[in-house]
């Protein structure tokens, strides 16, 4: 049930806490946070189509030089640019004899392995086989169809975001021994921010619960992401007193991304994108998930254009607020593995 509650923008983008509640006086939330309403949230995520797109990296991390290297569900993966800035993809293991092509340069456009000088300009050749690609102005993907078993979509399911030309964007990537599905529940779960992030967030209210939250039998998974939202209403701390009230709503669009949009208050149209890319198990066999977040900010205020000319300022202490956050969000995720695998998970 939404509460009757708005958030008024008004001249000024800050507010100041009258009454601040102390953070063990604040209102309790776990009876609230019902484990089957994450639970059901999760399972409705995970039934919708990606169409085996997972995120690599950041655009900007796609440099001239050298390329885009990770692992993604277990397979080594490169994404560079050819000669025409087009972006391409492929598998990271040179099919000569194994070179890792994450060390090999890129010179004008073509991929030279630096073991023996296989030239691979992102066309089939001497047994390489490029990867569909994507870059969406924020962030680059690969398709990978043999990992993901869905039917493959020709684009990946990319949110609806703030015109990029008007918008400051970051994008933050941290690593944790986890599943996706354990850092998608931990961003469906807004129940935990003020308590476990009370540097960050206060005053928060979940306003509104998927429509579906609760309910058995058929039909209880169905319902598109735009309608199968967590509403909650929370103010960003700044300094001391001083906050800055929001309206946010969390949907999931694919089985590995949760989407924040700030639907009312200061930055209004703004989302903040958590992605999950699987990495592969490490030496000890444990899975390790790849967090890849975005966040793509935009405003109407007049002051906004002169933020935007320090971009190269503010991406840098924006990744630092997320990866403050991520530091405790991750601890979060992991746990929650660490008691899935050993059947000691709640429920």
């Amino acid at each position: 049930m939404r509460a009757d509650r708005s958030i008024r923008r008004g001249r000024f983008p800050l507010s100041l806490r009258r009454n601040p509640v102390a953070w063990d006086r604040q209102r309790p939330t776990w009876r609230e946070a019902r484990p089957a309403v994450i639970a059901q949230a999760l399972k409705r995520a995970q039934a919708r189509p990606s169409g085996n797109w997972y995120v690599v990296g950041p655009t900007r991390d796609v440099r001239d030089d050298r390329p885009l290297a990770r692992s993604v569900a277990g397979q080594e993966v490169v994404v560079w640019r050819d000669a025409a800035g087009r972006l391409v993809a492929g598998p990271g293991v040179c099919p000569h004899l194994g070179a890792p092509l994450r060390d090999s340069p890129v010179r004008c456009g073509t991929l030279v392995c630096h073991w023996h000088g296989l030239a691979l300009n992102g066309s089939p050749f001497a047994g390489w086989e490029p990867l569909p690609a994507y870059d969406d102005g924020v962030l680059v993907w690969v398709r990978l169809d043999e990992a993901g078993g869905e039917p493959p979509l020709e684009a990946p399911v990319v949110p609806v975001r703030p015109v990029l030309a008007k918008a400051v964007s970051a994008v933050y990537v941290g690593v944790g021994t986890c599943e996706p599905e354990d850092v998608l529940a931990n961003r469906l779960d807004p129940w935990h921010g003020a308590w476990f992030h009370p540097y960050s967030f206060v005053d928060l209210t979940v306003a509104d619960v998927p429509a579906t939250a609760g309910r058995t039998g058929p039909g209880a998974d169905d319902g598109p992401p735009e309608e199968d939202g967590f509403t909650v209403d929370v103010s960003f701390k700044l300094a001391g007193r001083l906050v800055v009230p929001v309206r946010a709503v969390f949907t999931a669009p694919e089985p590995r991304t949760v989407v924040m949009h700030i639907t009312e208050g200061e930055g209004q149209g703004s989302v903040v994108e958590t992605h999950a890319t699987p990495l592969g198990p490490d030496d000890r066999g444990r899975p390790r998930t790849a967090v890849v977040e975005a966040v793509v900010a935009a405003s109407d205020r007049p002051g906004f254009t002169a933020a935007r000319a320090m971009t190269p300022l503010l991406r840098p202490l924006m990744r630092a607020a997320a990866g403050r956050l991520w530091r405790d969000d991750l601890a979060y995720a992991e746990r929650r593995w660490q008691l899935r695998s050993t059947g000691r998970f709640p429920g």
